[in-house]
């Protein structure tokens, strides 16, 4: 496949590991970014400094971008782009394959995406919004009544856990939501309170065009980085993960995609967590981007997601048979200053040796 890409956010993580499957897939990837100094860090082949999000200049820079390289598509990494771009594609017409702006919307609102899944009857994790913080213990008692001893305090959109923490008491609750409002500027109806979901942590990533299924694939999260260091003890982004068969997964994951939008299109990327009876709940669903652990997706199975996606978007033969791609027992182990590492079960201990006894 020939094709010239445009990613955001170039030079963080996320984006390097996207680039990466890209490039497996023969797209040529030229990135961007307002901060210099995070674009220093970035692996593509050219890098551009755009003025910072808000700035009345760019989105014409980015038009100016996509002239001069010719780039058939623009590729937002984080929330905040897909937020932006969505808004300005109109002027990016031809040059993004995103979500309708709509569903984004709901989707980067975890309170909002949360109500709606569960008015559709699609298990996703019970949330209420926190108005006050004296809403708190009335929200406890409805949350505690058959269920965990603790409940979740997230806000109600970010990534990495942002503002996560699980809580025993609505006193405890109300501590962590002061600090955040005192210390970070975070205003007390950013918080929502939902069931705690104590079971296997899932993420399952899909490709979709005007409704249709292309890809889907599924990992389990088997442990979290700088997990020690968080007061939510997990996140999105998983130190070890592992592919896995789990069509119950998939079918809750497509149901929420289908809900959303019967004409869905782009890429969609969905957290899910096993409640105390095994059921694989959403908790949030990231409309318009991929994982930061997409490398699972593109270096295992018969299909490479990223490289998918751009011919999906481009209108080029995807060659996809079975839209459910997954090859079990593979594993992806990450850390900072660290590229991932995609191996076999088998290969686990290879080069690995024990001292004799």
């Amino acid at each position: 496949m020939t094709a010239r890409v445009l990613l955001t956010n170039a030079g963080r993580g996320a984006s390097n590991s996207l680039m990466r499957s890209l490039r497996a897939s023969g797209v040529s990837v030229v990135g961007c970014n307002d901060d210099r100094f995070i674009l220093k860090n970035s692996d593509a082949e050219r890098n551009y400094l755009i003025p910072p999000r808000g700035h009345r200049r760019r989105i014409a820079t980015l038009r100016q971008i996509l002239q001069t390289d010719e780039i058939d598509l623009v590729i937002p990494v984080s929330d905040d782009d897909v937020a932006e771009l969505s808004r300005a594609r109109s002027r990016l017409r031809g040059h993004l394959f995103l979500p309708r702006q709509s569903v984004i919307a709901l989707c980067q609102d975890k309170y909002l995406a949360s109500a709606f899944l569960r008015g559709k009857g699609i298990p996703a994790a019970l949330t209420y919004a926190v108005k006050s913080l004296t809403d708190l213990n009335k929200i406890f008692r409805r949350l505690r009544r058959g269920r965990s001893d603790r409940v979740w305090c997230r806000v109600r959109n970010g990534a990495g856990a942002f503002g996560a923490a699980p809580v025993a008491s609505a006193a405890q609750a109300a501590n962590w939501i002061a600090y955040w409002r005192d210390m970070r500027g975070t205003p007390v109806r950013a918080f929502t309170l939902s069931e705690y979901l104590p079971g296997r942590d899932f993420g399952c990533q899909s490709v979709w065009h005007d409704g249709e299924l292309f890809l889907i694939k599924t990992y389990e999260r088997l442990s979290y980085l700088t997990s020690g260091s968080r007061a939510s003890e997990v996140s999105s982004v998983a130190a070890l993960a592992k592919t896995v068969f789990e069509p119950d997964v998939v079918e809750t994951c497509t149901a929420a995609i289908r809900a959303l939008d019967r004409r869905a299109s782009g890429v969609f990327s969905v957290d899910l967590k096993q409640d105390a009876a095994g059921v694989a709940c959403v908790t949030e669903i990231n409309a318009g981007r991929f994982s930061s652990a997409t490398n699972i997706f593109d270096f295992t199975g018969k299909q490479n997601m990223a490289g998918t996606y751009v011919r999906v978007a481009l209108g080029e033969p995807a060659g996809i048979g079975e839209r459910y791609d997954f090859v079990e027992d593979h594993y992806m182990l990450r850390d900072i200053d660290a590229l991932p590492q995609i191996f076999r079960a088998e290969e686990f201990f290879d080069a690995i040796l024990e001292p004799a006894s």
